[in-house]
Order: C-alpha cells, then structure tokens, then sequence
C-alpha cells in the first residue's frame, strides 16, 4: 500500500485506532517521539501537532488510551522538545542557516520566526505553541537569541500545559460527538485552517503592506 501524507492526516483518526490495535501501550512512545520531534528538531515543522493532538484525546475518549497518561507523556515531549531546540539554537545558531537555497533550513521560517518575536517578545515561545512552523522554529530563534533559559523555560511549560491540555482536552470531550465523529476530516482541515489563519494573515499584510509603502512613496 502506497503511503499517502494527505489520506494520513485527514484519517488521522483511523490510523491512530490502527496503531493502539497493533502496538498497544507503545503506541504512547510513537506520540511521545511525533511530538518531541516537531518542537524539537528544525527538520520537521511539517508534523500535524495540533490536528494529532485533538485525534489522540478522541481515541483515548474511546478507551484507547489514558488521557492523564497520555497528556502528561505528550506535555514531557513537548517541553523537552522545546529545550533541545533551544539548545541546538545556542549552540549551532544561524550557521544552519547560511544556505539561501536550503529546502530544509529556509531563511523565510527563521524570519517569519524573528518577526514573530520582535512583535511579540519572549511572550512568543508560548504564542507560537499554537501556530504550525512557528512553534518549531521558536525555541530555536530563542536560543540564537541566547534567551536566558530560566525565562524561555516558564514561557516553554505555560505555553505546553496549554497546547497540549487544551487541545487532548477537547478531543477526549467533543472528538466522539456524533456530528464531529462523522465530519472528523473535515475537523482535522478545520484546525490545520484555524492554526495556520495568524501566519496567512501576517504574510498578507507583509507583502501587501511593503507593496503599498512602496507606491506611495513613488
């Protein structure tokens, strides 16, 4: 059978049933590692986190898994996720970055990254919990920025509880609603839409905001 990205993440649901059927208690492991890799690891801001987030409290509403367990283990991940990037931030910094033609370390997340901070400050690790790509590349910006980890550490843990609490939460209550059970995937491209809606949004008004100041200077 074919892999297919896209039938994964609209049947998200379907997959993560199949995953407990087949793997059992490991299947908190896999969450743990999905997690931790996309708040942790640059490479891969392309992740569902949000949509996975709301599917696992669903499945665990259903008996597949505990949600205390499941949210404390996807908690731990998230927040040591964040630490390791913020590590590789301090450490490796923009020197990931000097190719322009990178497809993996491109300079447009980083400055899409810088901008979100210089609008928003530190107040920005927890912020971008909730936005695709950003929240990825965050951490690291932090640690570029030699953020001092005590305060990246409070913003990281506040902005987690509420990421992945908040969105466990409401898929253990309203993922199995008959009404949301039957239009999960369209859900799923609800909350990809709603979450990338800030990012969408600022890069229309960068662009279009640049492209106006530029007419009227002419």
């Amino acid at each position: 059978m074919d892999f297919n990205p896209l039938d994964l993440i609209l049947h998200l649901d379907v997959y993560l049933d199949m995953l407990v059927n087949n793997y059992g208690a490991w299947i908190y492991a896999i969450l743990f590692l999905v997690i931790f890799c996309e708040t942790g690891l640059v490479v891969m801001p392309f992740l569902p986190g949000d949509s996975l987030l709301f599917i696992a409290g669903a499945v665990a509403a259903g008996g597949g898994m505990d949600p205390v367990l499941l949210g404390g283990l996807l908690m731990l991940a998230a927040i040591l996720g964040d630490s390791t990037n913020y590590l590789i931030g301090r450490t490796a910094g923009e020197r990931l970055f000097r190719n322009p033609n990178s497809k993996i370390f491109r300079r447009d997340y980083l400055q899409q990254t810088h901008d979100f901070y210089d609008k928003h400050g530190g107040k920005t690790v927890t912020l971008a919990r909730f936005l695709p790509i950003i929240r990825t590349f965050a951490p690291f910006v932090a640690g570029v920025g030699k953020m001092p980890y005590p305060r990246f550490f409070a913003f990281s843990v506040f902005g987690t509880i509420l990421w992945v609490g908040g969105l466990v939460t409401l898929g253990y209550f309203f993922g199995n609603v008959p009404f949301i059970k039957k239009n999960l995937s369209l859900m799923v491209i609800g909350i990809i839409v709603v979450s990338m809606l800030p990012m969408i949004i600022g890069f229309l008004r960068s662009r279009y905001g640049s492209s106006n100041s530029k007419a009227e200077t002419r």
